[in-house]
């Protein structure tokens, strides 16, 4: 038998998935009447969230009372998508989240009068501490609820029905959420909201200058710390906000499909060692926030010692971190994953 309703539930997902793209979604149902969870957390490719089977079953604990909610799934990082749950915004507000150019992927109604916005941000999974600080963020500057920024906020899954009691609409039936907008790809702006994260962790380890040593004081060979430096200053969002900057400036995720990563450690620590970071600044940023870093390396802390002692003759590939966005440098750097070529 012809199921209209299934159809147009599995239209309203497939345009929500195809703006939000993502290998893996976590899926939760919130038992509405009790608060509880239904048992289990689902883990669903797009495929098989829009298989027929599935979404029959979702429609089916809908129907008991579950809302449904969706994330795309990173582990234990922010899969570069920030929600913004814009539960009593002002009606410009799409308006102006265009006009900064942090227009949302995904726009969902999920009541009348209240809206929930998916901003894409990164390629790249972020740092939780950054990406709730994304999340509060544009909250603060679009009024958007400041209880839903954590990293792990879920949003609604359109297609089903918003069963909070609140939300009744004037006939006693539950809304539905629906979608309102989608344009897949990341926010025109994404990279300033990224690079100003950055600029605020920088002004946090900028130290002053050292006092100047006597003439007849020679200066002893610089030490480089093999494991986590405390003094360093250097804390884990931080760390991923300025790697990820100068991802951003140098589109890495757009011109390289699988990335050397050593290669790309390098360049990052050129660039910030020409800023006078220090050498364990340096390495912690290096350590922290190198995408799967230890990797494959079977001494990490050799590989990190050696990454510096190649960054540190050579220029910057990109200026500092307050320049306009430059494309990284054309230099025939090998990788030193492996002592290099």
């Amino acid at each position: 038998m012809f199921d209209h309703g299934l159809i147009l539930t599995a239209r309203a997902i497939r345009r929500q998935l195809a703006a939000m793209p993502h290998e893996l979604y976590l899926v939760r149902l919130i038992h509405q009447p009790t608060q509880r969870p239904f048992p289990g957390e689902r883990l669903w490719t797009a495929q098989q969230l829009l298989h027929l089977a599935t979404i029959r079953f979702l429609r089916a604990r809908n129907c008991e009372g579950c809302d449904i909610y969706v994330q795309p799934y990173s582990q234990d990082h922010n899969a570069g998508y920030i929600l913004v749950d814009l539960d009593r915004a002002a009606p410009t507000v799409l308006a102006a989240m265009s006009a900064q150019g942090h227009e949302p992927c995904v726009v969902l109604q999920t009541s009348p009068g209240h809206l929930q916005a998916w901003v894409h941000v990164s390629h790249t999974p972020l740092e939780p501490a950054l990406a709730s600080a994304l999340g509060r963020h544009l909250a603060r500057t679009y009024g958007g609820d400041p209880a839903s920024t954590d990293w792990r906020h879920l949003g609604r899954l359109a297609g089903f029905t918003n069963r909070k009691p609140q939300r009744r609409c004037g006939n006693g039936y539950a809304p539905w959420v629906k979608v309102v907008a989608t344009r897949a790809g990341l926010a025109r702006r994404a990279n300033d909201l990224l690079r100003s994260a950055a600029a605020q962790a920088l002004s946090s380890w900028r130290q002053p200058p050292t006092r100047q040593r006597p003439q007849d004081d020679v200066p002893p060979e610089p030490v480089l710390a093999l494991q986590p430096d405390p003094t360093s200053g250097i804390t884990a969002a931080q760390a991923i906000a300025i790697y990820q900057t100068f991802m951003q400036r140098w589109r890495i995720a757009k011109r390289f499909a699988s990335p050397d990563w050593s290669i790309v450690d390098l360049w990052v620590a050129r660039a910030l060692l020409a800023q006078a970071m220090s050498p364990n600044q340096v390495l912690d940023i290096l350590r922290l926030a190198s995408p799967q870093f230890p990797r494959r390396h079977t001494h990490p802390e050799d590989y990190l010692r050696r990454t510096l002692a190649r960054a540190s003759p050579f220029p910057a590939p990109g200026g500092c971190m307050c320049v306009s966005a430059q494309a990284a440098p054309r230099t025939r750097d090998c990788s030193n994953s492996n002592g290099g070529r």
